[in-house]
């Protein structure tokens, strides 16, 4: 389906858009969701369960069935002596129907069901999922390509500053050693942009895996979504509405289902039968009857299942008490990285504006032979980590907002407002539900998965 509705390629860039096309958050979400093979991979999966419910249904209904057979039969007579012999054939046609089951088969039912939400609700998480990594590297590239021209301008300055350093030792004002320590800085400098570059490589590459196109003209990080005004706010939506829960909560019904079925089965089962049976010699028969079946012995494999499903079942209610505990957990986590984030960014706004200033005078006293070279590319260099470690610091709460989102169960296509066409899991579970065969609602079940582009 991604495939199938997926845009053309992107062109997107690490900076500000210059003028023409540039690529926005919204197109690399909208590409990362229409291309995701994480996503075809689970909506095929939530195929499969919605067929779980056709076959569960399919048992409501009558089996019909026919058997030919074909053979050489040879016969002796005793009182003659006389052999008889020749090929028979016979063909019989029959039809059996559950009449009761003692409920076997609605459980099934709404084991099945119950399959399909719980499969809905890892879709969701795998949607989540993806439209994370494409924001995810969306701020990367744009925080490593910020890095690269500062690095750039790094060396552009070091590079002056060995010059004047150069012209100096010329006229005798300071030692080869100043000079010596100048190339070491400017080296230092190159190694340092070589970094970034391959950083800013790995971030595109990331790109390329979440949204299917090398980024090349972006525009700047837009305005990030809105949250809840405290964390137990938050905590309270994700309680509510994160996916991993909803899914545990389905496991846990569907293991008390389980219990209800493992418990059916010691009831017996009574079936109606139908046969025609007929021969190539004329012979014709019709039977008609009822069947009651149970089994009185097993070995006790049947209370053994019963006792593998109740634990099973107890199972499935811890693992929906953890879920619980694991969103709780994530969001205060995401939401403290965020808190520690905006003071980040604040403390490292103070620092550029401290660093700023020193190295400006650093710089000019230099230039009237107070200071050193060293001196000079020292506050440089302070100047030049305080202003990476606030481009980190500002991707990092960019990136908060969304990994809150994501811990809350909100991270998706409708909540972000990305105004898509979406898979619609209702629609093959509707086309499929009641098993068609080759009929009208099989004809319907065709559209869809032409739409789909199966």
């Amino acid at each position: 389906m991604r495939k199938f509705l997926a845009a053309a390629a992107m062109v997107v860039s690490t900076f500000s858009a210059p003028a023409g096309w540039a690529e926005s958050l919204t197109d690399a979400f909208i590409a990362a969701y229409r291309n995701s093979n994480l996503l075809e991979n689970q909506e095929a999966t939530l195929r499969a369960a919605d067929e779980e419910v056709a076959q569960a249904m399919a048992t409501l209904r009558p089996v019909i069935e026919y058997t030919v057979t074909s053979g050489y039969r040879r016969a002796q007579t005793r009182a003659s002596g006389r052999f008889d012999d020749g090929l028979s054939t016979s063909f019989e046609l029959s039809a059996s129907l559950v009449l009761l089951d003692f409920g076997r088969r609605a459980i099934g039912i709404e084991i099945a069901k119950e399959t399909v939400l719980a499969t809905r609700e890892a879709l969701r998480q795998i949607e989540q999922e993806v439209l994370f990594a494409a924001v995810q590297s969306y701020v990367d590239v744009q925080v490593k390509g910020q890095i690269v021209s500062l690095r750039q301008s790094n060396v552009r300055l070091v590079t002056q500053e060995l010059r004047a350093a150069r012209d100096r030792f010329e006229v005798g004002e300071i030692t080869r050693t100043d000079v010596a320590i100048a190339e070491a800085r400017l080296a230092a400098a190159q190694a340092g942009l070589s970094s970034a570059e391959g950083d800013l490589m790995i971030a595109r590459e990331a790109y390329k895996a979440a949204t299917s196109a090398y980024p090349g003209n972006l525009k700047g990080l837009p305005k990030s979504p809105r949250l809840p005004k405290s964390m137990e706010e938050a905590r309270a939506v994700a309680l509510k509405s994160h996916p991993s829960i909803a899914e545990a909560q389905r496991g846990v019904t569907v293991a008390e289902l389980n219990v209800e079925l493992a418990k059916a089965r010691f009831m017996p089962t009574l079936s109606a039968n139908a046969s025609l049976d007929t021969t190539d010699r004329g012979v014709e028969s019709q039977n008609f009857g009822l069947r009651l079946n149970q089994q009185l012995y097993t070995g006790g494999a049947k209370s053994s299942d019963l006792r593998q499903v109740i634990a099973r079942r107890d199972g499935a209610r811890a693992t929906l008490s953890q879920a619980g505990v694991v969103i709780s957990e994530a969001v205060g986590r995401n939401w403290s990285i965020l808190a520690v984030a905006n003071a980040q960014v604040q403390a490292s706004n103070q620092q550029i504006r401290a660093a700023q200033i020193a190295f400006d005078g650093v710089r000019e006293e230099a230039s009237l032979g107070a200071r050193t070279t060293v001196e000079v590319l020292d506050a440089e260099q302070e100047l030049l980590d305080a202003k990476v470690s606030l481009i980190e610091a500002e991707g990092t709460r960019y990136l908060g907002v969304y990994r809150v989102l994501q811990s809350m169960g909100l991270l998706s296509v409708e909540h972000l407002g990305l105004g898509i066409p979406t898979y619609d899991p209702a629609a093959y579970y509707n086309a499929v539900k009641n098993a068609p065969v080759h009929t009208a609602r099989g004809k319907k079940l065709d559209r869809i998965l032409e739409k789909l582009g199966k």
